[in-house]
């Protein structure tokens, strides 16, 4: 009888243990943990104060949590407490492995800068320095998000508030990131565009294999986007699990309010 070959466990991208962030007497977020795994999208979902952003922030480097550990595993060191680096590896990390894409866009681009500028600045952050090499790889990006080539030269400010956050989008995901962050990548949007860029995420996020946090208090757009959902309320992680089964049979009360309150689609 042959031996069962025993499978090896997966490896997380992104392990979160314990994380805890208050500002003086008001709490951010509260003993979160959870894992991502290389692929995986995971929605975070919760009204406007329930600690979402500040988790967001504390995961992507931005802010400093008090207690707590994120472990990620870096492709030339293996998983690494991010905490634990310095300054400039948070940076490099930050313009190579990860993607953060804002809900203003113009937090995420320059806006002084033209369109293939800010696409070509990631990969010459990395060591890219072929002019010719460069252009074409921003044009490609910049037909993969739906922007004429003829405005490769334009300055995002001369763009509309959907075209600033697909070339933000862009300008992100041109150097292949394994985990992306997104803070409401669709608020503030027409409904018309919104649904435009979703349908266009969930393609980019599908065809290049990426992991992505959502962080959004849309549920039309974890359910579209999103495979596992974690809610939040006031800080703490009440529910979480599979997206579709966290949405069509919530057991928390205020998960079951939130789910009642928008058109399932």
């Amino acid at each position: 009888m042959t031996a069962l070959r025993k499978l090896a466990p997966r490896q997380a991208l992104l392990e979160v243990s314990g994380v805890s962030k208050s500002y003086g007497g008001q709490v951010g977020c509260v003993d979160v943990s959870f894992a991502i795994y290389p692929g995986e999208v995971l929605g975070v979902v919760g009204e406007s104060g329930s600690g979402k952003s500040t988790l967001l922030a504390c995961l992507s480097g931005r802010l400093a949590p008090d207690a707590g550990a994120i472990v990620y595993d870096m492709n030339d060191r293996g998983p690494v407490d991010i905490l634990s680096l310095s300054e400039p590896e948070r940076r490099r990390l930050a313009r190579t492995d990860w993607g953060i894409v804002h809900q203003n866009p113009r937090d995420g681009l320059r806006m002084d800068v033209s369109a293939g500028g800010n696409i070509g600045e990631r990969p010459m952050a990395i060591g890219a320095r072929h002019y010719g090499n460069l252009r074409t790889e921003a044009q490609d990006w910049l037909e993969k998000v739906e922007i004429d080539l003829a405005r490769t030269d334009d300055k995002p400010r001369t763009f509309s508030g959907g075209m600033q956050q697909r070339l933000q989008i862009a300008r992100n995901l041109v150097t292949k990131p394994r985990l992306v962050f997104m803070d409401e990548p669709t608020g503030g949007l027409d409904v018309s565009v919104q649904a435009r860029l979703l349908d266009l995420l969930r393609g980019l996020v599908r065809e290049l294999g990426i992991a992505a946090i959502i962080v959004t208090h849309d549920l039309a757009v974890v359910r579209l986007l999103a495979d596992r959902l974690m809610v939040m309320q006031r800080g703490r992680v009440i529910e979480q699990g599979l997206t579709d089964q966290v949405l069509d049979d919530p057991h928390h009360p205020y998960t079951q309010l939130l789910a009642s309150s928008v058109l399932q689609v």
